[in-house]
């Protein structure tokens, strides 16, 4: 049996040396994208283009000007002269934000009941960038509030502090965004290697007209099956080692658990995703309609890993949806030993959740193909 099952493994290798494209696809592709996630959420946004109307034309003014020039977050500002500039920079999409500064704006700073304001427009069409220039612009604002009542007060700078509260971040001290996508990513790239490499096991035998063939020869469908899964379980732990490599190594996502514990889940999560591909792979028709249920299954899963919304915020209903898709507990237990250097005593939940997903879609998996075969 183990000799059959190994020429079977051979043979998937052979045609993989033919379709080379494949297994290049599959590992370049996935590590290609991971790392252009990685390195755009790792750098700060800076350089948006922004337009100044200055109606005062003051040494309070410019002092506004010089604090938007020194955020970094903004590229040198524009000076325009009337508001119709601003309004075609916006409907073209020209600018990411716009400030105004009325003709009062300098007395009513001096005056002791004077309420002094800035217009702040932003392009909510972009609201990544809108929302880094809004802030940008408060902590400007604080700062400028901040001198104006000190001078007020007549104290200096330094004899001044205001409320600050005691802010402790635990996991990822400076809030790096990079820290919470490319570990998601990461375990989604891993489920649609894993998902499209497995979709095509059977469906590129039938299109190529080499099913048949396969079905006569003197192996069980269980060799079969077992032979077509050795090399998908191969090509995607190998994408995760590169992956898991790339991110801690040049984006510097730590690996604060147990490498050993996250390893043998990966292969766990690995199996559990082999048998959905296995499954696709025997009701499609073509490559193509496989690559299309892949799709189509990876983006339900997307929408329930907590990825793109967390899942506390939906329905109950949704969240309880969520407790059935694999990738959710994956992307759990992913961060836990990632990020928080956890263990399987409190992973365990995710993990025994894996498990039972595993054992239920593994059986059906694993009747449905082989009834198929048979």
């Amino acid at each position: 049996m183990l000799k059959r099952i190994w020429s079977l493994v051979i043979k998937e290798f052979i045609h993989l040396r033919s379709d080379w494209w494949l297994p290049v696809f599959m590992l370049v592709c996935g590590v290609m994208e991971l790392f252009l996630v990685a390195w755009v959420t790792s750098r700060p946004i800076t350089n948006l283009p922004v337009m100044i109307l200055d109606q005062s034309q003051s040494a309070a003014s410019r002092a506004v000007v010089s604090g938007v020039e020194n955020t970094k977050t903004f590229a040198e500002p524009e000076q325009v002269n009337n508001m119709q500039t601003i309004r075609d920079a916006m409907d073209r999409g020209q600018v990411n934000a716009a400030l105004v500064i009325p003709p009062d704006y300098a007395e009513q700073l001096q005056s002791a009941r004077g309420h002094s304001t800035l217009m702040v427009i932003l392009n909510g069409a972009e609201s990544t960038p809108a929302q880094a220039a809004n802030q940008a612009i408060r902590g400007l604002v604080r700062d400028i509030d901040k001198r104006i009542l000190t001078q007020c007060l007549g104290l200096s700078h330094d004899r001044f502090s205001g409320f600050r509260p005691s802010l402790r971040v635990c996991f990822n001290e400076n809030l790096s965004e990079a820290l919470y996508t490319t570990p998601a990513e990461l375990g989604m790239m891993l489920e649609f290697t894993i998902l499209l490499f497995a979709a095509l096991a059977f469906s590129r035998e039938r299109e190529l007209g080499t099913i048949e063939q396969l079905l006569v020869m003197p192996f069980s469908s269980l060799e079969i099956i077992i032979g077509k899964s050795i090399p998908v379980i191969l090509v995607g732990f190998t994408d995760f080692l590169i992956m898991l490599g790339m991110v801690h190594f040049a984006f510097d996502v730590p690996v604060r658990g147990s490498l050993v514990l996250l390893l043998a889940l990966a292969i766990g999560y690995l199996l559990v995703e082999l048998g959905k591909g296995l499954v696709i792979s025997v009701i499609s028709k073509t490559q193509h309609q496989a690559f299309l249920l892949v799709l189509l299954v990876g983006i339900v899963d997307f929408m329930f890993t907590g990825y793109a919304a967390p899942v506390e915020s939906m329905p109950q209903i949704l969240q309880w949806f969520a407790t059935i898709i694999p990738a959710h507990h994956w992307l759990t237990i992913l961060r836990g030993i990632l990020l928080k250097g956890a263990g399987l005593d409190v992973i365990w939940p995710n993990v025994l959740a894996l498990l039972i997903l595993g054992i239920v879609i593994g059986t059906f998996s694993f009747r449905f193909v082989r009834k198929t075969l048979d």
